[in-house]
C-alpha cells in the first residue's frame, strides 16, 4: 500500500467530479491551482499509480494524448473524430459480445474495451449546415 498523498487525493478527487475525459496537462494546469509546486511528472506518476490501483481509467484514442476517466463502473465512450471530444456513452451493456468472439478463438476472451466513434452533436450540426 502506498503513502497517503495529498496531490494525489487531489488528482482523483478532480477525476471523480468531472467527467470531460481530461489529458494529463488538463489535470496539471488544474491542479496547480492547489499545489503551485507541482510538476507534470508528478501528475503522470500519481495518474499511473491511480490506474494502477482501479481507481481511474486511462483511454488511449490512438492519436493525441491520453485521457483519463475517474469513472470505473463499465461504461462505453464516443471519440469525436472532428474535434476530439470524448464523452460517455449512455447504453446498455455489450458483454455477449465476449460470447461471440470466443465462437472462432481458441483462447479465453475475457472482457472487452469498445470505442465508437463519429462526429459529436456540434461537429455534426457544423457539418449539416456547411452543406447547406
Amino acid at each position: 500500500m502506498r503513502k497517503y498523498s495529498k496531490q494525489r487525493e487531489s488528482i482523483r478527487t478532480y477525476l471523480a467530479t468531472h467527467c470531460n475525459h481530461p489529458t494529463a496537462e488538463t489535470v496539471y494546469l488544474s491542479i496547480r491551482e492547489e499545489f503551485p509546486n507541482i510538476s507534470l511528472g508528478t501528475v503522470y506518476r500519481n495518474l499511473a499509480l491511480l490506474e494502477e490501483n482501479g481507481d481511474i481509467s486511462k483511454i488511449s484514442t490512438g492519436t493525441g494524448p491520453d485521457h483519463y476517466d475517474g469513472c470505473t463502473e463499465p461504461h462505453y465512450h464516443f471519440f469525436c473524430t472532428e474535434c476530439g471530444n470524448i464523452e460517455d456513452l449512455k447504453m446498455e451493456p455489450i458483454n455477449h459480445i465476449n460470447v461471440i468472439a470466443n465462437h472462432n478463438f481458441d483462447g479465453l476472451i475475457e472482457g472487452n474495451i469498445t470505442y465508437f466513434y463519429g462526429k459529436c452533436q456540434e461537429c455534426a450540426k457544423k457539418v449539416k449546415n456547411a452543406k447547406i
